[in-house]
């Protein structure tokens, strides 16, 4: 290995390297060693999850995903990719915006006197290792939401800041993706530490490397590696583009935020309505789908009691209740709401849409409903309508 100093000289110079089987193991030594907590997929109870990994052997090498609306298996490959499935149940929101989340605790003294502390942010030095384009994009929302504002999280920004991310361009895209329709993918463009696509063919396993960040510079030369040459470049860019033109998804080449604003009156909000379970299931796996409520719980004594925060959805009923009841009582103008939000208004509050084109409301709706497929139905009505007399 050469000398660190050296090497990172190097990596500056020299745009992208080659890395083995051996470098991602390395890598993910490297990462503990620097004190990171490493997260990334593995296969745990008939999925692919995020989870702490100790080592780059409890990577799903070897597995892969079969996906459709409401349908999700795990499949053994034919060859030992580690990063060959799509997205899975959960995203890095479920480690940056935890699903609870203890904001303060109160304690009455022997002498009557109240006490109450606030929860100090949690402080965890994260590496996010495999994190899709589609994600990448999906955590700078939560950043504009979540600290762009007047109120920023504390929480999440303690998780979110200094978090280093080592991005995974896509090569095999599942049957509910639909990144390109959203611009968000399949190639990794900027926002990570560290960006991977995996090669494999009759030069090898390998990955081609670039670092996007001085500290992605830093930990990739302290990795073995050797530099990039010309068949593994043009295998990875082809791999890539081969991933955009095989998405199994699409949204309807139209003005998305014009077509909720336009079609809030159409029947095909029935159809849908007719489907849904008002389950949540969607806005619980979304990359992006932010809202929260907060819990008051007590002990017997009646000595102790703490306020959490936890995750709401607005399919819940009690989501925007009122005096007078809940504004949204049926599943129609809820549905209506969660689209409409996620790819129309969000750009009012936000400046940009809410989804990523994961695919992952379409892959965990227990009724199968698909997104894409209503948007496209929504446009039809519309496109119908104005052209009859």
């Amino acid at each position: 290995m050469t000398d660190p100093g050296e090497a990172a000289a190097a990596v500056g110079d020299q745009a992208e390297v080659v890395l083995g089987r051996d470098g991602l193991d390395a890598l993910v030594r490297v990462l503990r060693r620097r004190g990171r907590t490493v997260i990334g997929p593995t296969v745990r109870d008939g999925a692919i999850v995020l989870a702490e990994l100790d080592s780059a052997a409890e990577l799903p090498h070897g597995w892969g995903v079969e996906l459709e609306a409401g349908r999700y298996r795990v499949r053994r490959r034919t060859d030992p990719a580690a990063f060959a499935h799509s997205a899975g149940p959960q995203s890095w929101k479920s480690f940056l915006h935890p699903q609870r989340v203890r904001q303060w605790t109160a304690d009455r003294g022997t002498d009557g006197e109240l006490t109450v502390r606030a929860e100090e942010p949690a402080r965890v030095s994260y590496a996010f290792l495999g994190v899709r384009a589609c994600d990448l994009h999906a955590i700078r929302i939560l950043d504009r939401v979540m600290t762009g504002g007047r109120y920023a999280d504390p929480a999440y920004g303690s998780r979110r800041s200094g978090a280093f991310l080592i991005a995974v361009e896509c090569t095999e895209p599942g049957a509910t993706c639909f990144c390109v329709s959203m611009g968000t993918g399949p190639a990794v463009e900027s926002g990570y530490d560290l960006a991977l696509t995996e090669v494999l063919d009759g030069g090898g396993h390998r990955f081609l490397c670039r670092s996007g960040s001085e500290e992605g510079a830093a930990v990739l030369a302290e990795l073995p590696r050797r530099a990039a040459d010309g068949a593994t470049r043009t295998a990875a860019a082809d791999a890539v583009s081969g991933a955009a033109e095989r998405m199994g998804r699409s949204m309807p080449p139209v003005d998305l935020r014009a077509l909720m604003r336009n079609t809030l009156e159409a029947d095909r909000w029935n159809d849908v309505a007719s489907r849904c379970l008002s389950c949540g299931n969607c806005t619980m796996v979304c990359p992006t789908c932010f809202c929260t409520t907060t819990e008051d719980v007590s002990d017997l004594t009646g000595d102790h009691a703490e306020r959490w925060r936890r995750w709401d959805s607005c399919y819940d009923l009690e989501f925007t209740l009122l005096h007078d009841g809940p504004v949204r009582p049926g599943r129609r103008s809820r549905y209506r709401q969660w689209l409409t939000h996620k790819i129309g208004t969000w750009h009012d509050q936000f400046g940009s849409t809410g989804c990523v084109g994961c695919g992952r409301c379409i892959v965990w709706c227990p009724t199968g409903i698909d997104l894409t497929e209503e948007a496209h139905a929504l446009h039809r009505e519309a496109t119908e309508e104005s052209a009859s007399p």
